[in-house]
């Protein structure tokens, strides 16, 4: 069975389990505490990060992009690159945007300051870094808003990887309840379509010590 050691929070593994279910690619969930220094599974990435994917053949892909790629060539059946070379182009635009600038500008500040300070024994969220995430937040919001509006999914008139990296960090985002859905209609109305997939309920049912998602979280009509 191919495994994916991920952490539950981290947008880039939500993204490759993501791409995974809806490939429709059986596999199996490791937690990887990655703050622990685990030498068999630097074996595996020795950047010591999430996710990484262990084929059944003993083949190992590291990292969420590098993930979607590989899965892109090696199970075409079910294409999430998009269907010309311009929609494939954006794509990977939008993939970079989330990655870079929307990991940097709002995941950082906000998941880093809420979560990752706590497992890595760093002390309480710095409020002037939480502002900031929210700031940048709006932003980005605003931005995957006109994207929604103008065209059928993200990246184009079809549902691709843009369109899961984006919601694997929103979900993470949303399950710390840092999303004013009122303030994002167009962003909600996008996200509810996705996260009626059925790729999308194992992400639904996750729980992390110590973080409560709010209620509407695991909710389709939210």
């Amino acid at each position: 069975m191919r495994i994916l050691h991920h952490l539950p929070l981290s947008p880039q593994s939500r993204f490759a389990r993501l791409m995974l279910a809806e490939k429709r690619l059986p596999f199996e969930l490791v937690v990887e505490k990655t703050w622990e220094q685990n030498e068999r599974f630097h074996d595996l990435n020795p950047a010591g990060e999430v996710p990484v994917l262990v084929e059944d053949n003993g083949m190992v892909v590291p990292g969420g992009r590098v993930i979607a790629e590989y899965l892109e060539d090696a199970y075409p059946e079910i294409s999430l690159m998009g269907r010309s070379l311009t929609e494939r182009v954006e794509v990977r635009r939008l993939m970079d945007w989330f990655e870079r600038l929307f990991q940097q500008e709002v995941m950082v500040n906000l998941l880093g300051e809420k979560v990752e300070k706590r497992l890595f024994g760093q002390g309480h969220p710095d409020g002037k870094v939480l502002q900031a995430g929210y700031k940048n937040l709006r932003f980005h919001l605003d931005y995957i808003g006109y994207l929604a509006e103008t065209r059928t999914w993200l990246g184009g008139s079809v549902l691709t990887a843009a369109d899961f990296t984006a919601a694997a960090h929103i979900s993470a985002l949303d399950f710390l309840g840092d999303i004013d859905w009122r303030r994002a209609p167009c962003v909600r109305d996008w996200y509810a379509r996705i996260k009626s997939r059925p790729c999308f309920r194992d992400l639904l049912s996750d729980r992390v010590s110590g973080v409560k998602p709010p209620a509407h979280y695991a909710d389709l009509d939210f």
